[in-house]
Order: structure tokens, then sequence, then C-alpha cells
């Protein structure tokens, strides 16, 4: 699925039909440059799962999690990560177990972890500053 969006809100709306369709356990993997809007779909997502909660970039701390809504939402930046075997260190089973969604930012940083996750690619259109292209694949949830 292809999906042009015109600004941030319509990035996060995005977001938000997909937590529509999603399950406990479900995996979401970005990819897609620094500010292609990665952070602003999982806002959407985590507003289509109920949470209350700002969300953020997890850039630092590598996961923040979030669990006022129906099902929580662990919102991971692999950025600083250098292999599969690095997430798996920090706990990414513990995380799947809990019947949450995993929202993962830099995702190809841990390809092995990431085979059964929905991929969501983001990149910027040349044709304006907000204009974003979205393609979804994967996963249960498409």
């Amino acid at each position: 699925m292809q999906i042009k969006t015109n600004s941030p809100e319509e990035t996060e709306r995005v977001g938000r039909e997909l937590a529509s369709r999603l399950r406990p356990g479900d995996v979401i993997a970005f990819t897609g440059d620094l500010g292609a809007g990665k952070t602003a779909f999982t806002r959407g997502l985590a507003a289509g799962l109920g949470i209350r909660e700002p969300v953020t970039s997890p850039t630092y701390t590598i996961v923040n999690e979030y669990r006022s809504g129906k099902m929580p939402l662990f919102h991971f930046d692999l950025y600083r990560l250098g292999s599969d075997d690095e997430l798996f260190e920090i706990g990414w089973e513990d995380y799947l177990a809990q019947g949450g969604v995993c929202a993962v930012e830099w995702s190809e940083n841990a390809p092995e972890a990431m085979t059964q996750a929905v991929h969501v690619a983001i990149s910027r259109a040349p044709d304006g500053e907000n204009c974003r292209y979205i393609s979804i694949d994967g996963g249960s949830a498409v």
C-alpha cells in the first residue's frame, strides 16, 4: 500500500488508521531518513491505541513505554544499535511477550528481529516540504 501525505497531521492519521488493525504482539518496522516522519506516524499509532501520554522520540533512551491505551506501545529507536544481538540483549523478547505493539525506528539495524513485522517506509517527496510517501506492507495488519 502506498500513501502520500501532505502534513504531519496526515501522517499521524495514517498511523491511527493502522492502529485499528493491530493485534497484541505486532511489530511495526520503520525505515526512513532523519526527519522523515517516523515519530509522527508513531504518534498516530499511539492515538489509535488510546494512549494519552505525549509521544516523543526514544533516540537517547532506546525505548519509550506507553501503557495508558487499550494495549501497550513500545517505541524503539535502534539508531545506536549495531545488530540483532544488541536488541535481544536489551530484552526484545520480553517486550514482545507483554502483549503490546512494538514500533521500531531504524529497524534495518536489527533485520532478523523484523521478519514478521509490518514494514513502514517513509520518505520525503521531492515536491514539498511536508509531503511524504508512506509504503506499508507485510505482517498480518495490512
